[in-house]
């Protein structure tokens, strides 16, 4: 009998360690490698439109480079409100985000791009997080800051963490969603390109 043909190279197109830590659930070899694409901000461009297209770039950048590799490109874009919340880098953007979603609900709009150039084939999906927080006082917001310090993270809060006790609910489709990259998804399409992913 003969062996089925390994499955080219993966490589995440991502120096999220968020997301690193997510595609290593599905137990498959991966690469990751910064994908060093231009992630400028359009006028008027709508959440899911530049999540589209900053994941799709941050892939093609990889795959230009590795086009015998399955790359993964991936972004994520929270809005609340209408106002874009991008990673607020230090402790006073944090509070200020922290207060907007304070007793609100956020959108976080994931879109994932999957592209093997050498077989001229690219798959792409999104995912819709919703997230209804609690009203957060001073002190709560003061005290979540200290203690995760989230300034790497859009809307200020780490999710997989200490972050989950700021909500009231979360509605979505996939549980690793709002993390930012959608599993139950991705392992479809990672099946499709010929990953062993159970």
């Amino acid at each position: 009998m003969n062996a089925l043909p390994s499955p080219p190279p993966l490589i995440l197109g991502s120096t999220s360690p968020y997301r690193r830590e997510l595609l290593a659930r599905l137990q498959l070899p991966f690469e990751v490698a910064r994908p060093g694409a231009e992630e400028a901000v359009v006028a008027a461009e709508p959440p899911l439109a530049r999540a589209r297209r900053l994941a799709l770039s941050k892939a093609e950048a990889v795959a230009a480079v590795r086009p015998d590799a399955v790359v993964i490109g991936s972004d994520q874009v929270a809005v609340c409100d209408g106002v874009i919340l991008d990673k607020p880098g230090d402790a006073a953007a944090c509070r200020d985000q922290l207060q907007r979603l304070s007793g609100s609900t956020a959108d976080f709009h994931t879109a994932v791009a999957v592209i093997n150039r050498a077989r001229q084939r690219c798959e792409s999906f999104e995912n819709l997080t919703v997230v209804h927080f609690r009203r957060l006082d001073a002190g709560t917001i003061d005290r979540y800051i200290v203690a995760e310090q989230p300034f790497d993270c859009a809307g200020g809060f780490r999710s997989e963490s200490l972050g989950v006790s700021l909500f009231d609910r979360v509605v979505s489709d996939d549980a690793t969603g709002l993390v930012g990259l959608p599993l139950i998804r991705l392992a479809a399409v990672l099946r499709s390109f010929g990953y062993a992913v159970p």
